[in-house]
């Protein structure tokens, strides 16, 4: 098999991360996100309609009516609807709506389901997202520092902080919504990425021990090249599923299926490039992950 020079980009790499770290950070601090209904409080309408919903229709007549902001989308069915009603406005408000919209259609307008989330809520429901992800970063962290070591631990977090970080600025760069989907789909990212870079950490041990007279960055390189066409395949369907969902799964299932196309290409770089680069400045040897010797033991009976 023919041995890729992957880390003789690994200054072109770094680079890259750190200018993609750097506008992802700058925006989350300038423009924060745009946070969803889930974390802002407000009221969801569901309605359904005897024919065909027209959505510019329903728009205009609700900011006719003074509902200035809601959020209009098919729901299921073209009959379906969904209205979102930011933060200001209260249930009483939304069940007042159901009239507005009856009287401007001719047909039969029914209402499915009406919810009111609280500001208090809201911000709980921030919390507890950013502590979940904290749990899951540091949970990662102990299990693979008891499954490879330590230096393994730190590269596969970085890759995963990184990951987190590039997701989350794209959705503060695009301005697109922040809801409790895209955070379940940050959740996935995470879970998504760790098993790459697990793969790829397991194949860089089995290399380490067994090749003991090559030098670590050679090492690496094997080891990317042996797990490349293992990465690619995965990476590549996941990501024509995630497309199809993005282009014709509707506008509820659009921002979950984008913040795992996000995740799913630049965790399938970190895996590749973050977490190798940084076993290197850690400096990873073979003597970090020679196996044990028991007291006593024949040096011819020590497994390679």
């Amino acid at each position: 098999m023919k041995t890729l020079d992957f880390m003789g980009q690994r200054k072109i790499a770094i680079a890259f991360s750190v200018i993609l770290l750097a506008v992802a950070i700058g925006s989350l601090a300038t423009r924060q996100l745009n946070w969803g209904l889930d974390f802002t409080g407000g009221t969801l309408v569901e309605v359904n309609y005897s024919e065909t919903a027209d959505l510019n229709a329903v728009r205009a007549t609700l900011d006719e009516k003074g509902f200035a902001g809601a959020i209009v989308v098919s729901f299921g069915t073209d009959r379906d609807v969904l209205i979102r009603l930011p933060k200001g406005y209260s249930d009483q408000q939304g069940a007042e709506l159901l009239s507005i919209l009856q009287q401007a259609y001719d047909g039969t307008v029914e209402l499915r389901r009406i919810e009111f989330v609280g500001p208090q809520v809201g911000d709980e429901l921030r919390e507890q997202g950013g502590l979940a992800m904290l749990l899951a970063l540091g949970l990662v962290m102990i299990y693979i520092a008891f499954r490879f070591q330590f230096k393994f631990a730190v590269g596969a977090v970085v890759a995963l902080i990184h990951d987190v970080l590039v997701v989350l600025g794209f959705f503060s760069v695009t301005g697109m919504e922040f809801d409790l989907t895209v955070l379940a789909a940050l959740l996935a990212v995470i879970g998504y990425s760790l098993n790459d870079t697990i793969v790829v950490s397991d194949r860089i041990r089995e290399n380490f021990r067994k090749l003991r007279k090559i030098e670590p960055v050679e090492v690496i390189n094997i080891s990317l090249s042996e797990t490349l066409g293992r990465t690619l395949v995965t990476s590549l369907t996941t990501m024509l599923v995630l497309v199809a969902l993005a282009l014709f799964g509707g506008e509820m299932i659009n921002a979950f299926a984008v913040a795992l196309l996000v995740g799913v290409f630049i965790g399938t770089y970190s895996s590749i490039y973050v977490a190798a680069n940084t076993l290197l400045l850690l400096g990873v040897s073979k003597e970090d992950l020679m196996i044990p010797v028991k007291e006593g033991a024949d040096q011819e009976e020590i497994i390679p």
